[in-house]
Formats: structure tokens, sequence, C-alpha cells
């Protein structure tokens, strides 16, 4: 488990942040305006830290299967905003291949902004063996990485039912029990999405329980907030009964 103190790299205001927040997005303008990935790929091997940190990032808007191989090995790299470039750059070209080398960079890296990048990344990947590791980056990380690694889990729906099945445990653990109400925001989110992918069984009610009471009974409005619009987006009739009884009511 990692202190939420254990790193002074990662500044109060900006750790809840996404991965891609000073990211453009790709437009073909700026495909247009984008340096030529033949340089990019070259600088990707450059000996200056920042040159392969550049080249790292700028395949954060680009795509192109040619730089998977060098992003993987830049994952270990020496310099922390490599290995954090390295990470987004793989976000943008998911591979199977690169989703054991993100799992242990996550498992070993002692950055949090590092752990933050691999994480959205091995959600993009959306292969099943991110699972167990996103579960435990959930359930045992500081608080941006937690907050991202609900957000990952929610790409479990494109992978298949067990896959769903195995993420909602720690969704409605981290909705219900976790310090930090962005979390459990994500989280509510989260469950929404997976929810659409079950049929009407246990785990399926169980969720659609936790995101009841977190509308009913979490103390953070963005909390309650989001657990409706899950609710709504799924289309539960019990939830829906719960929110036009409390609409009704005045609740809100």
């Amino acid at each position: 488990m990692y202190d939420e103190d254990d790193l002074s790299l990662l500044d109060i205001e900006q750790e809840l942040d996404s991965p891609l927040d000073k990211i453009e997005p790709l437009t073909t303008e700026s495909v247009v305006a984008k340096p030529d990935p033949e340089v990019l790929l070259a600088l990707l091997t450059n000996p200056q830290p920042q040159q392969r940190m550049l080249a790292a990032r700028a395949f954060s808007d680009i795509e192109d299967a040619r730089a998977i191989p060098h992003l993987i090995r830049l994952l270990t790299d020496t310099c922390p905003l490599v290995r954090v470039s390295a990470a987004y750059g793989l976000g943008r070209n998911p591979s199977s291949e690169a989703v054991s080398p993100l799992i242990a960079q996550l498992n070993n890296d002692w950055n949090g902004y590092v752990r933050k990048g691999v994480v959205w990344a091995l959600g993009n990947c959306r292969d099943r063996r991110s699972l167990a590791p996103l579960a435990d980056a959930l359930r045992t990380d500081i608080s941006a990485v937690r907050l991202w690694a609900a957000s990952a889990l929610a790409q479990m729906a494109e992978v298949g039912y067990e896959a769903v099945i195995g993420a909602m445990p720690p969704l409605i653990e981290a909705l219900v029990q976790d310090p930090v109400a962005a979390v459990r925001s994500n989280s509510a989110w989260a469950i929404g999405q997976l929810c659409r992918e079950l049929p009407s069984n246990v785990v399926y009610a169980t969720a659609i329980d936790a995101l009841i009471q977190a509308f009913a009974e979490d103390q953070d409005l963005g909390v309650r907030e989001d657990a409706k619009a899950s609710l709504l987006g799924v289309g539960d009739p019990r939830g829906l009964q719960l929110i036009e009884t409390l609409e009704q009511e005045g609740w809100f």
C-alpha cells in the first residue's frame, strides 16, 4: 500500500487531474501541425532525457504502432518524466504487448504520476490481465491513482462478462468506503457503465443497491449526482422510483 504522503512530486491541487489534462484533443488540424513521426521515432532513442520525454509525449497525440516497442522500453527509463510520457503514449497507442510491462511498472514504480499514467494506459488496453492490478490500485494506491483506476475499470465493459463481474466488487467497495469524494464519484460512474453490460442477476442487484445507497446517503453532492446519473443511465426501475420519490418529497 502506498502512503498518501509518499510523493512530494504530486502537487496537492493537481493530484486528481486526468492524465490527459494537458494533452490537446486529436483533430485534423492538430495532426497536420504535428512533427514528422519519423523524427519523433528517432528521438525516442535519443541519449538526452528531455528529447526522449518530448518524443514520447508527442505519441500521446499521434497513433503509430511503430512507437509501441520504444514506448514499452521507456517505461523503465531512469527519468520519471520519460516514464510518465511513455505511459501516456501507450495509452494513445494501446497494445496487448504493452499490458505485461505496464502491469510490472504499476507494481514497481515509486512515482505517483507514472502510476497514474500507467493505470490510464492499462484501461485503454482493454485486456483481461489488467483487471487484478487495476482492482488492487483502486484499493491500495494514493488517491490520484485510485481515481483513474476506477475509470479504467469501466473499460472492462469491452472485455467481457467475466471481466465485468470481476470489476464490480472493488468499484462497489470504493463507492461505499473511499475517503475521497472524487474517487467515489468515478466509481459511481464506472459502476453505471458496467451495469449496462449485465443481466438482472445478483451482481447487478448489488451494484444497483450501492448506487442507491450513494445517491441517498453520501455526504458529497457530486457523488450523489454521479450516482443519480448512473441510475438514470442504467434505467433500473428501483433506482428510477427512488429518484422520483425523493424529488417529489423535495429532497434535493
